[in-house]
């Protein structure tokens, strides 16, 4: 009698279960493709569901840069798709491009500058669309506009905007040209350039809690319009369309993996559809890429002048470079970096090998442009239980067999393990330090870089770091720190420096030391 009891009870148990075991039975793999994308994507991540329910494709996402991306695919890095704001330069890059089967545009923001309206206002810019790149390099030069973009060489929006104004400013009407760009009436522009960054995303976040010392930033359209709406700004931004023209980000989806071309031209046909294209337009305020559904009245009428993409990598490598090297305000990068015991061995060796790459040793496409920069300020600050054998660097020639890189490289490799860990005593070294260092240079840009592998053990305690910061006259807090967390550091406590100076946690734990370092040179 208890065995049919109990083969009853299986019976039913097994019809309950057949409509799960039958969607695992049924699921394919070939549905779910992976993406390699670009971070300010992260705003369609919410609609990935209804995508997965009206086309049965799975996304799975890898967010990178946009150089890291093309470094990534030149590399042969195993994924179905890949999607950026724009893959211009991408598909410039001979390695990069082979790898590309196809590719549709799927939404649209130009990189625009947004001024305060109060600025616009006094400057005659408020619904006047005659204003021109000129008249922005003119403000910035004269001091009167001071503004945020991301570093060109990590970020796709600041990217985008440098390449626009250099073409606008060459006035060729015709592709940009090594020949036709104008560095020096780009180091006036970058006068104004008070606030940079890795990404479109923290930029904007950056903005909102400086907004009181700056008058506006470069970025996608589409994030100017929804800091506008998002009620975080004491004072709204004129969105700036520059007479000459812009760029603006189209967001190709690039198949990859041939194999996929079936899902993913399903794909594809859904991201296009004129219900897929509305719902892009309200919820992340980009413009539609089809005729079918009418522009939202949040956007601008004004008629947008297209200006040509450069038709070489050559252009664009240059281009960078001379930003790095030549345009943008100088910077003064404090490096405050852990020698306790702990780092004895691999750990000692990560961060030496990840320092020297700095020094054009890397000679990847990220490794080129994340290198130190010529006119660039750089102090190593080596600390355990005490700070240790301060060292002031000028980077005077940045050939990889320089003097200044040499200097660098004999440096670091000297570097030995010793003591504990007096991690916030050390901070505040540092930033005495760069407050004596701002009233001798104020004009350069000030960051500092904290790596620890451990946790805090000597010295002064958090909260008393926290007390001697909040202390510190304005100027001071302004230098941001990136903490880095690696080998047995407290993520809590790295995340609170961070969010305290308001910087960035990158974590080395998941990453190599060396890409971690590579990407904060994108905030310096």
């Amino acid at each position: 009698m208890r065995s049919i009891q109990k083969l009853i009870l299986l019976f039913f148990v097994t019809i309950l279960l057949l409509p799960t075991l039958a969607g695992c039975w049924g699921r394919d793999d070939n549905d779910t493709l992976t993406v390699l994308a670009g971070s300010e994507l992260k705003d369609l991540e919410p609609l990935f569901k209804q995508i997965e329910q009206q086309t049965g494709i799975t996304l799975k996402p890898k967010y990178v840069g946009t150089l890291d991306g093309a470094e990534l695919l030149m590399a042969g890095e195993a994924t179905d798709l890949a999607w950026f704001s724009h893959a211009k330069y991408l598909t410039l890059l001979q390695g990069a491009n082979a790898r590309v089967v196809t590719q549709e545009k799927i939404m649209l923001s130009p990189v625009v500058f947004g001024v305060k309206e109060s600025k616009a206002n006094a400057w005659g810019w408020l619904n006047n669309p005659t204003i021109t790149w000129q008249n922005i390099v003119s403000k910035a030069s004269s001091g009167e506009l001071k503004f945020a973009m991301s570093n060109p060489a990590a970020s796709n929006s600041g990217f985008t905007a440098l390449i626009g104004v250099a073409s606008a400013i060459a006035g060729t009407g015709r592709a940009l040209e090594v020949k036709d760009i104008n560095n020096a009436a780009l180091q006036e522009l970058f006068k104004g350039q008070t606030l940079t960054a890795g990404s479109s995303g923290w930029l904007a976040d950056s903005y909102v809690k400086a907004q009181d010392t700056l008058d506006g930033m470069v970025n996608y359209e589409s994030v100017l319009l929804s800091l506008n709406e998002s009620g975080q700004l004491r004072e709204k931004l004129t969105l700036i369309y520059p007479q000459e023209g812009i760029i603006t980000a189209d967001y190709p989806l690039l198949l990859i993996n041939g194999e996929k071309r079936e899902q993913y031209d399903k794909l594809v046909a859904y991201l296009r559809s004129p219900d897929f294209q509305q719902q892009i337009m309200e919820r992340t305020l980009r413009r539609p890429v089809i005729p079918q559904v009418k522009l939202s009245a949040k956007f601008s009428s004004q008629l947008l002048v297209e200006l040509p993409f450069p038709n070489s990598a050559d252009v664009v490598d240059t281009l960078l470079i001379a930003y790095n090297d030549e345009q943008r305000i100088p910077s003064h990068a404090i490096f405050v970096l852990d020698i306790s015991g702990s780092m004895e061995g691999n750990r000692l060796r990560d961060l030496k090998q990840a320092l020297v790459g700095l020094t054009g040793v890397d000679s990847s496409l990220t490794g080129q442009f994340s290198r130190f920069r010529n006119r660039e300020q750089l102090t190593l600050m080596p600390f355990s239980s005490v700070v240790h054998d301060v060292r002031d660097f000028n980077i005077t020639d940045v050939a990889t067999d320089s003097q200044s890189m040499q200097s660098i490289r004999d440096y670091v490799e000297g570097l030995n393990t010793q003591g504990g860990t007096a991690i916030y005593s050390s901070l505040q070294q540092a930033y005495l330090f760069a407050q004596d260092a701002r009233k001798t240079n104020p004009d350069l840009y000030y960051s500092i870089v904290l790596m620890s592998d451990g946790e805090n053990n000597e010295g002064i305690s958090s909260e008393e770091f926290t007390t001697f910061y909040n202390s510190l006259p304005a100027e001071a807090q302004s230098v941001r720190t990136f903490s880095i967390l690696f080998g047995d550091a407290n993520e809590k406590a790295m995340t609170a420096i961070a969010e305290l100076t308001n910087g960035r946690m990158f974590n080395a734990k998941s990453e190599s030391l060396g890409v971690i370092f590579k990407q904060i040179r994108g905030y310096q």
